[in-house]
């Protein structure tokens, strides 16, 4: 068993590689940043600029 939390996502699906993107670079939790792609797409620059007026759940 591997330490990485994020283990549930699979790099090679481009989707789910921008949302361990999102999640390592922004203070989204995980089920923000799935949301945030579904919605919005994997376009990463675009992306984080919406995150940044996201606040991360507590």
């Amino acid at each position: 068993m591997t330490d990485d939390k994020h283990e549930w996502l699979d790099p090679d699906n481009e989707e789910e590689a921008t949302v361990r993107y999102l999640i390592e670079n922004t203070d989204l939790s995980p089920l923000q940043a799935q949301e945030l792609v579904a919605r919005h797409g994997s376009d990463r620059a675009k992306l984080l600029e919406i995150a940044r007026t996201m606040k991360a759940e507590g």
